[in-house]
């Protein structure tokens, strides 16, 4: 006998957020990815959004804590969150909000800036490297590598021919990065030009906000259309199965904040992450020690 619509309609998965952000295959265009949309998002502003965090919220704690106790009792496992955007795109404010829910024990943070000149002195990756996140620990990259792909593209920093290598240097890193244990989630903070005009706007309005402007950031909107076209070739050339790009639109914050957590969310629940057994002691023999009331000193080692 034939199924009944909704019959069949439960015998189907629900889309997560990771399959409705994913960037589709190369070539990619950022200029038809939209900015305020909110894909996969159940309910209908801020005020949800706030509400599915907070319910979210201890789950994502607990799936973190399973992988800090893993990579604590000799597990090799670890998270590697990579943030990309514009500027004002939120990758500070996301990780206020999203890996502000984790035990920050647990959470490793590096927000990449210019080069130094010890940094030029090495490979591209150097600096990367060292700060790639032990076992156990989500590790947050407030921009990254993709830095060498994009901004000395943009600004003519390095001839074509260097930074149009870069791209498969960077897959074998990640697929080597990724085989090694660690799970690479990243995601473009995708926002409109005119949403950044805004935010810079409202920098300079308040007092409090002041300090984050700079004149720099309208200096680098006359790049718009280049560090689009940039983004768009790094994230179409390094979207591979083993680390794949998440555009997640950032206009609305409160989607930006909703969605990133629920794509880590999603990530770490598919790590099957597990409480560990301890080893090296008996449970039972344990809590008869502790029943006793006392513990017995070891004995002195013989000279």
């Amino acid at each position: 006998m034939a199924k009944s619509k909704s019959a069949r309609s439960e015998d189907v998965a629900p889309l997560r957020v990771s399959d409705l952000l994913r960037v589709p295959p190369d070539p990619v265009n950022l200029n038809a990815v939209a900015t305020r949309e909110t894909p996969g998002f159940p309910g209908s502003g801020k005020t949800d959004a706030t509400a599915a965090i907070r319910h979210l919220g201890p789950h994502l704690a607990n799936l973190q804590e399973q992988l800090y106790a893993e990579g604590h009792t000799g597990g090799r496992r670890s998270l590697l969150l990579v943030l990309q955007g514009m500027d004002t795109a939120g990758k500070g404010a996301t990780v206020k909000h999203v890996l502000g829910l984790m035990n920050p024990m647990g959470v490793q943070y590096h927000a990449f800036k210019k080069p130094t000149p010890q940094e030029c002195e090495h490979h591209f990756l150097w600096r990367v490297k060292r700060r790639l996140p032990p076992p156990g620990i989500v590790g947050v990259f407030d921009r990254s590598h993709y830095e060498d792909v994009v901004v000395v593209r943009v600004h003519e920093l390095v001839p074509p021919e260097i930074w149009l290598r870069r791209y498969d240097v960077i897959n074998r890193f990640e697929e080597k990065l990724a085989t090694s244990a660690t799970r690479i989630v990243k995601c473009f903070l995708h926002i409109s030009k005119e949403e950044q005009k805004r935010r810079l706007i409202a920098r300079l309005d308040d007092p409090t906000k002041r300090w984050k402007y700079s004149p720099a950031d309208v200096d680098e909107r006359a790049y718009w259309d280049d560090y689009q076209q940039a983004y768009s070739d790094a994230l179409g050339k390094c979207n591979t199965e083993a680390a794949p790009w998440y555009a997640v639109p950032a206009d609305r914050r409160w989607y930006r904040n909703w969605a990133v957590t629920r794509i880590l969310t999603e990530q770490l629940e598919e790590m099957a992450l597990t409480w560990p057994t301890p080893t090296g002691w008996d449970l039972q023999e344990e809590r008869a020690r502790l029943a006793a009331g006392s513990a017995t000193r070891p004995q002195p080692r013989t000279p």
